[in-house]
């Protein structure tokens, strides 16, 4: 997401070579590494070291926020869920279709493809160009990413009770009575997920398996 705040500390560097020595040991040509869980919980800052530490070996990796890909824009999210009740707030919100055609893209080595992106500042959706040929690995992080079609699927086990300080340091929305429901309502859906991962990151940023 363009606008996005990244506040990178030791631990997701630790968390992140951990990973990428799980990364290091699959095989195959095109390897999708996943990243999810709660909001504040630091997805973002882990995916990008993972990214960084990809590309320090020198096989660039390509990000891939998975928030960008949300059936409606983020205009029209929170009068969409307050219309629907916070019971429509789950993965049901992502454009699943959208998500495996680009996964799908990507497997397939393609060129001259084009991804969502969510301008947090404007709150526009643009489009952004890219390619996909010769890159080995994609990271996808976002809330629900560990439920997409991926290789290694990592969890922060994190609620967001835990990450109140990182949610209001990146300030992206104002802390009121809905965004606390929404985000009650994020914690059950995230954590039904939490089954699906090959690794937990704990509370202190250690990498285990389950």
């Amino acid at each position: 997401m363009l606008g996005d705040v990244l506040l990178i500390e030791e631990k997701h560097k630790k968390a992140a070579q951990a990973v990428v020595e799980h990364v290091n040991a699959i095989e195959g040509d095109k390897i999708v590494i996943a990243v999810g869980g709660e909001s504040g919980s630091g997805k973002s800052e882990l995916g990008h070291e993972i990214a960084h530490l990809l590309k320090s070996q020198g096989t660039p990796a390509k990000v891939m926020h998975i928030d960008n890909y949300y059936k409606t824009s983020p205009r029209e999210r929170n009068p969409w869920r307050q219309q629907h009740g916070v019971e429509s707030i789950g993965y049901t919100e992502y454009d699943w279709d959208a998500i495996n055609r680009t996964l799908a893209e990507f497997r397939a080595d393609q060129d001259d493809v084009t991804m969502p992106c969510i301008d947090l500042l404007t709150d526009q959706e643009d489009l952004l160009k890219t390619s996909f040929k010769g890159l080995r690995y994609m990271v996808i992080e976002g809330l629900y990413a560990v439920k997409a079609e991926a290789d290694l699927r990592a969890f922060i086990d994190l609620t967001y009770h835990e990450t109140k300080k990182a949610q209001l340091v990146r300030g992206k929305e104002k802390m009121d009575e809905w965004r606390s429901q929404v985000l009650e309502r994020e914690h059950q859906v995230v954590r039904s997920l939490r089954p699906l991962a090959h690794l937990i990151v704990d509370v202190d940023y250690r990498v285990i398996k389950p």
